[in-house]
Formats: C-alpha cells, sequence, structure tokens
C-alpha cells in the first residue's frame, strides 16, 4: 500500500469518525432530556421542532453527514479502486477538514455565512475529486 493510499483511507475513516462522534454528541444532547421527561417521546415521534436548540444543531449535523460524504465516499472507492494517488490524498483530506470545520461550526455558533462558506469549500473539493477520478477513468480506458 503506497502512502497516498493510506491517506486517503484515513481521510474515509476521519469521515467516519466525524459522523460517529456527532452521534454521540447528539445522543448526549437527547437522551438526558427524554431520560428527564423535559421532552416526551410521542411529542418528537413524528416531529423534530420540540427539541432544543442545541439538540436541533446536532442533529442536523449529524443528518448532513449523509450528503456530501455519501459523494464523497463512493468517490475515494472508485479512486481507490484506480490506483488514487497524491492529488486524491490532498482532495481528500481538503474534504474532510471542510466537513469538520463545518461540523464544528453547525454544533457551536451556527453561523449560517461561515457554515456555507464551508459547504462551498467542501463542494468545491469534491467536485475537483470527481474530477480527478473522471480523468483517472478517461485514462484507463485509453490504455485499454
Amino acid at each position: 500500500m503506497t502512502l497516498a493510499t493510506l491517506l486517503i483511507l484515513l481521510a474515509l475513516w476521519t469521515q467516519g469518525a466525524l459522523t460517529l462522534m456527532l452521534l454521540l454528541i447528539l445522543g448526549r444532547r437527547r437522551l438526558p432530556l427524554v431520560a428527564e421527561k423535559k421532552i416526551a417521546v410521542r411529542d418528537i415521534a413524528l416531529d423534530t421542532s420540540p427539541w432544543p436548540e442545541d439538540a436541533q444543531k446536532a442533529s442536523n449535523a449529524f443528518n448532513n453527514q449523509f450528503q456530501l460524504p455519501v459523494l464523497f465516499a463512493i468517490g475515494i472507492g472508485i479512486a481507490l479502486y484506480l490506483g488514487a494517488g497524491w492529488p486524491e490524498a490532498v482532495l481528500a483530506w481538503a474534504f474532510v477538514v471542510s466537513r469538520i470545520v463545518h461540523a464544528t461550526i453547525h454544533i457551536t455558533s451556527n453561523h449560517v455565512y461561515r457554515r456555507f462558506s464551508a459547504y462551498v469549500f467542501g463542494f468545491a473539493v469534491l467536485i475537483a475529486l470527481w474530477g480527478v477520478i473522471f480523468g483517472r477513468l478517461v485514462f484507463a480506458f485509453q490504455v485499454i
């Protein structure tokens, strides 16, 4: 395994760890409210609006990990299959850092413009990653 491949896998693992960390934060914010009967289960069964702001922030940050990161994971899988290198490693880490920044903003200040900037940066990195992957696909078909 090359160092670039290892770094790509570590980026993917870090993205997964971020998702699990957000789930733990979400649980720490929600479970005590239900256990202390501050929130009734019937009130949140179909509607998330009864949750307080901190729980809503954590929930939204967690749910966001099933949007762009899904495309990231698919791209990484394809990239690794095609023989990913340093461009993919750099882009993978740039994406993961953008997601960490995005999630941190989401669960703290929730400053919408900063959060949006982190999202757009991550989206641009993801587009670049998919562009590199597309280039590898085109090259792979030319070699055959």
